[in-house]
């Protein structure tokens, strides 16, 4: 599967490269194609140029840095857009959102196309290795449209995660949250990053 990451930090280039090694061909979108990155074997171009090579595209950018991103990629139509991104607040205190809405939401406005909020509730190096001693760490997701929910969940599991359906793009509301959760324990309250979220079922008596 061809895929295009707007945004070439910690989590977009950890992203990549897993997908590299599971065989999906990476495109890097950035604002100089010059720029070196740390996933080997992924190709650097512009945001554009990236948009026009995949259908698949993944938004890996600071808040902030999201209106122009999505500016930058142009005609977006027959694209669907994987939302990584977290609308946080410049000193983590919370959450950059405003009349009940999430980022996710406000993302799907911007880009006009099928948008899967993923990729937001966990660190970087667990996006590198979910694997908690035989257990997959959970990536939750959620979106409106049922084709780009199961790409989604595909390329999830192809990290080693065990995707699940948190439901409709509102859901996002309760994932950027999550988010922040997931930051405020690993900075704030010393757990660092070595630590993920799991969806734990009781087994059914027989």
């Amino acid at each position: 599967m061809k895929i295009s990451i707007i945004g070439a930090g910690n989590v977009g280039s950890t992203l990549a490269a897993g997908w590299v090694k599971q065989g999906h061909v990476i495109f890097f979108g950035v604002r100089d194609p010059n720029q070196r990155v740390s996933a080997s074997g992924a190709k650097v171009v512009s945001v554009a140029e990236a948009v026009r090579s995949s259908d698949i595209i993944v938004l890996s950018v600071p808040w902030s840095a999201v209106p122009d991103a999505i500016r930058a990629a142009g005609d977006l139509k027959g694209k669907i857009v994987l939302d990584a991104t977290n609308p946080l607040l410049p000193d983590l205190s919370g959450l950059d959102t405003q009349g009940g809405t999430s980022g996710g939401e406000q993302v799907a406005k911007l880009a006009g196309v099928p948008v899967v909020k993923i990729f937001n509730t966990t660190g970087y190096p667990n996006m590198a290795n979910p694997d908690f001693n035989g257990q997959r760490a959970t990536m939750f997701y959620c979106g409106d449209d049922a084709n780009a929910k199961s790409i989604a969940a595909g390329l999830a599991s192809d990290l080693g995660f065990e995707p699940i359906d948190a439901g409709p793009l509102s859901q996002a509301r309760l994932l950027e949250p999550l988010a922040l959760l997931w930051i405020t324990l690993a900075l704030k309250q010393g757990l660092g990053s070595n630590f993920a979220f799991k969806l734990i079922r009781r087994r059914e008596a027989t």
